[in-house]
This record gives C-alpha cells, structure tokens and sequence, in this order.
C-alpha cells in the first residue's frame, strides 16, 4: 500500500522570481541595501508606461462614456486598486516576517517585494478587458456562440472554441502582458514584466477547458486565466515559480499566494468605490449610503467627533478613506493567518468573505447591482455594445475568410493594423490564431474607438479629419 504524501509548497524565494519573461536571468542578489527602484518596482512603471494601460482611460468602469469626470473609469479604477493593492501586500508580507523569522532574514526585503509585486498585478489586472465594460466580455462570447460564427469557429478545436465562446479578460490580459505580435516586434515578449508579477496577476491559473464556471468548487476555478494560444507559456511561468499543479485537472494550478492580494485589492475597490460614485451620480440615496459605510466602520458611540462636515459628499469621502483603511488591515490580517495553507495548495476562497462586515459589503453590492450596473443608461450602452462589438467581429472575420472577398474586404482589412493581421512573418498563422488576432483588435478599442469604427465601416459616419 503507497501512502500518499504532501506536496512540496510553494517557496517564497521562488515566487518571487526577478526574472523577467520569457528567458532573461534573475539578475538581482539579495543584501541588505534595498535597491533605488527594484525589479517589481519596474514592472509597475513598465505597465504605466504601455499603450494598453493608456487606453483604460477612455474605458467604462461601470458608466460607459460617461459625461462628468467624476466617475471612475477603467485606469482610475486600476490606479486605485494598485494603490490598495501595495498596502495590502506590504502589510501581509510584514506579517508574514513577523511570525517567521527565518523568512525575515532570508528576505530582508520581503514586505517592500510583496507590495510593489501585489500593485504592478493590480495595476495590470483590467488591462484585458474589451469595450463597453463587463458586458464587452458577453458580447463576445454571445457573438461566437451565435450562427453567424458558426463558419469560422466549426473548424476550431473544442478548447479553442471555448476560448471564444466564453472570453475572458483576464486571458486577454495575460496575452497582453506576454505576448509581441511578429508583424511588429519590439524584441521583447510582451511587457517583460517578472514572473513573480505574472503569477501574482494570474487569478485564474486554468485555461477555458474544464469545469464551467458555475460548477468551480474554488475562487481560483470560477473563471480562466489564458488562451491556448498561451498555454505553454503559462506552464513555464508556473514551472519558474514552483507553482503547484492541481492533480484532477490538467493545466490547472494552485494560485501564486499574492495573487489573493490581486483579487482583494478589487474585490474592496470595486464594492466601495462603484459605490461611492452611485451616490454621487445620485442613483442611491445619500443618508441610505452614508448610514451603510457608518456601519461597517462600527465605530464605537463615545468615539470623539473632531471634524464638521459642510457636504455629505465629504463625509462620503472621509468613510470611504477610513472603511478602506480597515478592510485592508483585516484582509492582511487574514492572509498572514491563511498564507501556510496557500503555500501548500490548501487554501482557495476570497479573503474578504471572511470578513466580520463580508455581509454588509454583499448589501453594498446588491445596491450597487440595482441602482448603478442595472441603470437605465448603462443597459442601453451595453446593450449597443453588443451590436458594435459583434458588428465589428463579424465584418473583420469576413474580411479575412471569405474567399470571394472583393474590394470591400481590401478596405476593411487595410483598416486592420498588420500586427492584428496574417501578413509577413504572421502569414502562416492558423486560422484559431487569425481569430484571436482579430479578437485582440477589437478588444483593444476603446469605448468610444469602438463606436466611432462600427459607424464608420457601416456608412453612417465618415470620418472628420485627421
């Protein structure tokens, strides 16, 4: 009789490789001078810097194009998350050195590398998404699934074709963050960002084949974190990092731990701050909110009162600033309790729902559900994006399949820049390749690109200049 063994954990050092993808050495050595801007610390700025960061603030957070600034968009809500995302990871990892002084001395810089690597991820973690919000993601997925897809998907395999027909953003962000398109190479893969930065950002470490969403037993199966365009990559950067493979299902991993961090640091951004931009656009009730963030804070009644509000909006401002402040503390309390058990593979929930006020930040979801995301004006946006974004797929596919394709065809694929296109050293690509290619176009549009481009192609709107 073989008796089973524990795996071997994940190990710190390893996950936190330096090295950047896909081949370069881990060039830093460890002593005891902090370096005047790390390796993770770069990775951040190299994310800031990219063209795919840059067009998040022409993107939808949750009010798609909307007509005052004071509403968060897909960059602000990024920055803010990164933000939330560095105190999390250095507070956890100061924990963690806390409660194990070997990996104190070992990783003298533990708590400083746990942070900057949790906010370059949380910087990056919406990078992938498409147009027109979360609904980009469905319009997608609804236009591959339809007839009008069938002849181009038909051939594809079944794993390829569940890459399409439930896309994914965070598969398109780990795409973007390693992939250099051969039609327009810059000489590296991607962004060149460290492994440890592509574990982190990595929440979902499965491809699409496997158990439907609905069906997942644990946070990091609920959704898919790459394309089989990207599988093998992904295998190697979970082979750097020692992450440990899930044993009833291929290509499926156990989370890098700071990738809990990742999710946290949305999970609190998202929940608080959409709804502070509910109330401000007035869709919820200032004192209705206002009592809900008071109670989460749960401060104690003798509690001294040292400011005077003039607007409810400041004192909306000042809540949102203090429950922050706290959901960040608990939840890193929380990882440091949980951190052993990730280490081992033994660990796969959300860390805020174990939160004494998890109920209370449910309720501000739901508000935000019926007041905000199921507002009149944003189903009516979302609901155009679907036509948009399938309009566009479907003119572009065409283009590039149909073999009777004529002048039309030539212009709508000139429109295509060549590194989203089967020409040059990309011209022997696969047609599941041409289609993600296409996809990565599409979903790289902007909100209003997007708008104007389906106008455009379809006559009713010409163009008004350079």
């Amino acid at each position: 009789m073989k008796l089973a063994t524990s795996p071997t954990p994940m190990s710190w050092p390893r996950l936190l490789s330096r090295r950047r993808y896909p081949d370069q050495p881990q060039l830093h050595i460890v002593t005891n001078a902090a370096p005047v801007r790390g390796a993770f610390v770069q990775d951040y700025d190299r994310v800031v810097f990219s063209s795919a960061f840059r067009r998040l603030q022409r993107q939808a957070q949750n009010v798609p194009m909307p007509e005052t600034d004071f509403v968060h968009s897909r960059l602000t809500h990024s920055l803010e998350t990164a933000c939330v995302g560095r105190s999390l990871g250095r507070l956890g990892g100061r924990l963690l050195m806390e409660q194990d002084a070997a990996l104190a001395e070992e990783l003298p810089h533990f708590d400083a590398d746990c942070g900057d690597i949790v906010a370059a991820a949380c910087l990056a973690h919406d990078i992938g998404n498409p147009p027109f919000g979360h609904s980009g993601q469905d319009a997608i997925s609804a236009y591959f699934s339809s007839p009008a897809a069938e002849p181009f998907v038909r051939t594809l395999t079944a794993a390829q074709r569940a890459d399409l027909q439930q896309y994914e953003g965070n598969a398109a962000g780990f795409r973007i963050l390693t992939h250099t398109y051969a039609a327009h190479s810059s000489g590296t893969a991607g962004l060149g960002l460290t492994y440890a930065t592509l574990g982190a950002f990595s929440k979902y470490p499965r491809p699409s084949a496997g158990p439907a969403a609905e069906q997942a037993g644990s946070a990091s199966e609920r959704k898919y974190g790459h394309f089989q365009t990207e599988a093998e990559r992904f295998h190697h950067v979970a082979q750097d990092l020692g992450l440990l493979p899930k044993a009833d299902a291929s290509g499926f991993y156990h989370r890098h731990p700071l990738a809990f961090l990742v999710e946290a640091a949305d999970d609190i951004c998202y929940r608080i701050i959409d709804f502070e931009d509910a109330l401000k656009l007035g869709l919820i009730a200032p004192e209705q909110g206002l009592q809900l963030l008071r109670d989460m804070l749960a401060d104690p009644a003798d509690r001294p009162r040292t400011v005077q509000w003039y607007d409810w909006r400041e004192e909306l401002g000042y809540l949102r600033a203090r429950l922050i402040g706290k959901l960040v503390a608990e939840t890193a309390a929380c990882f440091a309790r949980h951190a052993p058990a990730m280490l081992v593979g033994e660990y796969d929930a959300c860390l805020i729902q174990e939160l004494d006020c998890w109920q209370a930040l449910q309720e501000v979801q739901q508000l935000s559900v019926q007041h905000l995301y199921r507002s009149r004006p944003v189903l009516q946006t979302e609901a155009a994006g679907f036509e948009v974004l399938a309009g566009l797929l479907d003119a572009f596919l065409h283009a590039t399949f149909d073999p009777t394709a004529g002048a039309r065809s030539r212009k709508l694929l000139d429109l295509v820049p060549a590194q989203y296109r089967a020409v040059g050293p990309q011209a022997d690509l696969s047609a599941y390749e041409q289609i993600i290619l296409l996809t990565d176009y599409v979903g790289a549009l902007t909100d209003q690109n997007a708008l104007s481009l389906f106008r455009t192609i379809r006559g009713i709107d010409l163009p008004k200049g350079f």
